[in-house]
């Protein structure tokens, strides 16, 4: 009985390692993957290290130190001049203004974006869930600086919205509300109002998101199981709906709340006078030349945040990202 060449003569079960450098490298990383993973995350990490976490430790480090009144030269020695400063009156009604801002951005945006994100959960299917996603996103397609100016010609005293407000002989509805205090101003385009308007609009989709994510997640049995047992849709909503939804609505609020905290551009387009954080950080730097204290005014931000971001991670928001 005769043997085929391949009976006679087997491969071997480990093959031999490859010559030359390229197959040292290929034999390394087949017996380390460890080091291969290393290699592939080194330059995000250094990018991410340096580059912006060292940069940003580099400006809030400068918030410890003070700018000379008199020649208006930075002094380099370590000093809690510049925080006290941050707390003075004027520095103070900046924060103030610029989180509440934030709040109720946030809270608009919620209610606003819960009920289309629970049609979108509950009832779209097929090519309606398909445009729900497209409204949702759309928005984020075109240029931000567009989309604010165009909000601008909207909400100008020419603009369309006076002009169906007069229509509807509702202008004098619009008048008493631009009469009042904090609120108000010649114009929408340049009161506080029209800047809520148009943070509300831009943060809008990043809200939406999540909350749906959230909703998808609920059982719908659970709504039906507690429409059996007698409840109403009150009770539904306040009782199981809200509290598994609660997540995706706090996860949105990271988005709406931090990106208001930090944005600039609308209140330097839209609104009054009143500096905001992002701003004051802009002019400090700026035309102030102030450094310290614009590195004082961007660690405000990173605070509230960082306790914003931990309350969130307890409450399991996420998971709804």
């Amino acid at each position: 009985m005769t043997l085929t060449a391949t009976q006679a003569n087997p491969a071997p079960a480990i093959l031999p390692g490859n010559g030359g450098m390229r197959g040292a490298l290929s034999d390394l990383f087949w017996r380390r993957p460890q080091f291969l993973l290393l290699l592939m995350l080194l330059p995000p990490v250094l990018w991410l290290g340096i580059v912006y976490i060292g940069s940003l430790f580099a400006l809030l480090l400068q918030s410890f130190f003070s700018i000379d009144e008199f020649s208006g030269l930075i002094n380099r020695q370590f000093t809690l001049k510049t925080y006290g400063d941050l707390l003075q009156a004027a520095n103070l009604d900046i924060i103030l203004r610029t989180v509440t801002m934030a709040a109720l951005v946030t809270l608009a945006s919620a209610i606003i974006a819960f009920p289309i994100a629970y049609y979108a959960a509950r009832y779209a299917r097929g090519r309606w869930k398909a445009l729900f996603y497209l409204g949702a996103m759309l928005p984020l397609w075109s240029s931000y600086l567009v989309k604010i100016y165009a909000w601008k010609l909207i909400l100008a005293k020419e603009g369309i919205l006076t002009w169906l407000l007069a229509k509807l002989h509702l202008l004098w509805l619009l008048d008493g509300w631009l009469s009042l205090p904090v609120v108000g101003g010649n114009s929408l385009s340049v009161s506080s109002t029209g800047t809520f308007i148009v943070f509300v609009y831009v943060w809008l989709p990043f809200m939406i998101l999540p909350v749906q994510a959230a909703l998808e997640r609920v059982p719908g049995n659970l709504v039906e199981a507690s429409s059996d047992l007698g409840a109403s849709p009150g009770q539904t909503f306040r009782n199981v709906l809200f509290p598994l939804a609660l997540p995706g609505i706090v996860a949105g609020s990271i988005f709406t709340f931090s990106l208001t905290l930090g944005d600039y551009i609308i209140p330097q387009i839209i609104g009054t006078s009143r500096l905001f954080i992002g701003q004051a950080v802009y002019s400090q730097q700026g035309t102030a030349g102030n450094i310290p204290l614009a590195a004082a005014f961007t660690v405000v931000p990173i605070v509230i945040m960082g306790f914003y971001l931990w309350g969130a991670k307890r409450m399991g928001a996420f998971d709804a990202l």
